[in-house]
């Protein structure tokens, strides 16, 4: 029993595990990069999202390359039951539950990095399964810094923020667009993309505008100055990730 054990630990699975550990480090600097390219344009999904979903793809792509140091070796030959069938199905089925955590709330989406993290925990959890210890846990290690390291980083990194403006006037006094273009200028927001809708019935007029500027621009200053404007009837300012 005790050398059973062992056997994970020492010889060939070892040094399958030694090789996981790498792919698993190309896969985290893969996803960092191109995580990263989607967190400086203001994506909700981010470095952290694809750091994961990218080193899981690895994970389970990976221990298929050594079938003969799953369970320690001591998997019998052939093995009587398919485990990648059972990796297919948890795959489809944990995908199915990470997209019940996704939300869309107008232009922003919520819940990207919980469903990735999901995901990467069931992939991890087949690497226990099929006995690659040393590879479960740096797969863990991984993760955990990403979700808990990654979400700072990604605001001190040089990065695009993108905000969804919605400005309600009367009817009778509507900036032009132009206008409304110079007014964000100033607070260091560029108009991306807009929409306009008049309500009769209501009697006013509707702005929706996609706001994006080079760091944080100047939010804040935006929100007092339009809760304290006589011409603005309402308005709501929310992250537009998307």
């Amino acid at each position: 029993m005790a050398q059973q054990l062992l056997d994970y630990w020492t010889g060939a699975p070892l040094v399958a595990n030694a090789f996981l550990l790498l792919h698993l480090l190309g896969a985290t600097a893969v996803g960092l990069l191109v995580g990263y390219e989607r967190t400086y344009h203001g994506r909700a999904a981010g470095m952290r999202t694809y750091t994961l979903v990218c080193v899981a793809a690895t994970m389970l792509t990976a221990i298929c390359g050594y079938p003969a140091e799953w369970y320690g070796g001591h998997a019998a030959s052939p093995l009587a039951a398919d485990p990648t069938r059972v990796v297919q199905g948890i795959v489809t089925g944990v995908g199915f539950l990470g997209a019940g955590v996704i939300m869309k709330e107008g232009f922003t989406i919520r819940g990207l990095s919980t469903a990735a993290s999901i995901w990467m925990t069931s992939a991890i959890g087949v690497l226990i399964g099929v006995g690659f210890y040393g590879t479960a846990l740096g797969a863990t290690v991984i993760t955990v810094a990403a979700m808990t390291g990654l979400g700072d980083l990604e605001k001190k990194l040089p990065h695009q923020t993108t905000l969804h403006l919605t400005l309600a006037y009367p009817h009778d006094d509507v900036p032009t667009g132009e206008q409304v273009r110079a007014v964000m200028r100033d607070y260091g927001f560029e108009v991306a993309d807009w929409t306009y809708d008049y309500a009769q019935k209501a009697g006013r007029v509707r702005w929706e505008l996609v706001l994006r500027a080079d760091g944080k621009g100047r939010a804040d200053a935006l929100v007092n100055d339009l809760a304290s404007s006589h011409e603005v009837l309402e308005f709501r300012l929310a992250p537009g990730r998307a």
